[in-house]
């Protein structure tokens, strides 16, 4: 039987008897991890393996692992990744070196995720930050230009495919003119369509190929004035038919500050709304019971995409990893002369 249109967090590096037995009847799609369900590399696939014992299938495991300031695998047990910046910076000054760095992170990253069971990234970022908007991007982003933004993310994606991680493609159509921290509140975009599908639909066009793509809770009123893409029809027309994205579309977290109503309710409308999958992250068994209790289980065209998605799953091509990482370290020790005041 296909699984429940949902992926879930859990609260805490072990499954609870409760949430065993919630994961047994709900059957979400997939899980997401966070640093509050991560100590060690062993611990970590210990619980990927629980997870899909209690589900009883090869369910995707999704975490965001960006580097810079997104990045929930870190020392003293995994290594510190740059910003998106960095690669970008580095690009500016080398096209080819840019695109490579870029690559040779992502497989890094790749080969830390499929080594603890990790099969889907949360990466790449192909937002497009202007002047003035909110620092929830920033430094995240690879450029402030679509072209520059949807190459290096394409390069990003297909390194992650290399190393058998499914990339997701965030935050679609684009939270990179959003004045506020989706986080926290909703932020509201009042751009004209034309510069839209200029610069922050672009890059998102160009990588419409991708297997999973997560929404932005982010309200663009040249197109729906009320209502955030996550939950808004013409937003996801906007997304699959002038953008003409094909795959997988999950919700950004439908616990964010950016959406409002109760949890069952958000998790409702995402998919009323054309949403394929809600994601609900932050592991508390209630929210977690009550979005189970609204989702649907996937079927038809979504269900499709699901499937399609994660047939794309593969095991990961021969890859000289100690010497990447050594290449790596050399690069990262160098990132001053790049980067300038950037930080990773």
């Amino acid at each position: 039987m296909p699984a429940r249109a949902f992926i879930t967090g859990l609260a805490g590096p072990r499954l609870t008897p409760d949430e065993r037995s919630f994961l047994r009847e709900a059957d979400p799609w997939g899980l997401i991890l966070f640093k509050r369900n991560v100590e060690d590399a062993a611990q970590v696939a210990a619980l990927v393996d629980s997870f899909r014992e209690a589900v009883g299938r090869r369910a995707p495991i999704l975490i965001d692992q960006e580097g810079g300031r997104v990045q929930r695998l870190g020392p003293p047990h995994w290594p510190v990744y740059p910003s998106g910046a960095f690669y970008g910076a580095l690009y500016d000054l080398d096209r080819e070196a840019g695109l490579n760095a870029a690559r040779l992170g992502a497989r890094l990253i790749a080969a830390d995720l499929n080594a603890l069971g990790i099969d889907v990234d949360c990466l790449p970022v192909a937002d497009v930050p202007v002047p003035g908007s909110d620092r929830v991007i920033g430094d995240r982003a690879y450029g402030v230009t679509p072209d520059k933004v949807a190459v290096i993310a394409g390069a990003i994606a297909n390194a992650l495919m290399a190393g058998g991680v499914l990339p997701v493609v965030k935050h679609i159509p684009g939270h990179g003119r959003a004045t506020a921290d989706s986080h926290e509140r909703l932020p509201v975009v009042k751009d004209d369509r034309r510069t839209l599908e200029a610069t922050d639909f672009a890059p998102f066009r160009a990588l419409k190929d991708l297997p999973l793509a997560m929404t932005a809770h982010v309200v663009f009123t040249a197109i729906d004035s009320l209502a955030p893409a996550t939950t808004s029809a013409a937003m996801i027309d906007v997304i699959r038919v002038a953008i003409g994205y094909g795959g997988v579309l999950m919700s950004d977290d439908i616990a964010m500050g950016a959406l409002s109503g109760s949890i069952s309710a958000r998790a409702r409308a995402a998919i009323a709304t054309g949403c394929d999958v809600v994601l609900h992250c932050n592991g508390k068994l209630d929210e977690m019971q009550a979005v189970a209790s609204v989702v649907p289980v996937l079927s038809g065209e979504s269900e499709v995409r699901a499937e399609r998605a994660l047939s794309a799953r593969r095991d990961p091509e021969p890859f000289d990893q100690a010497a990447a990482r050594t290449a790596f370290s050399e690069l990262l020790a160098a990132r001053s002369m790049v980067t300038g005041t950037l930080t990773s």
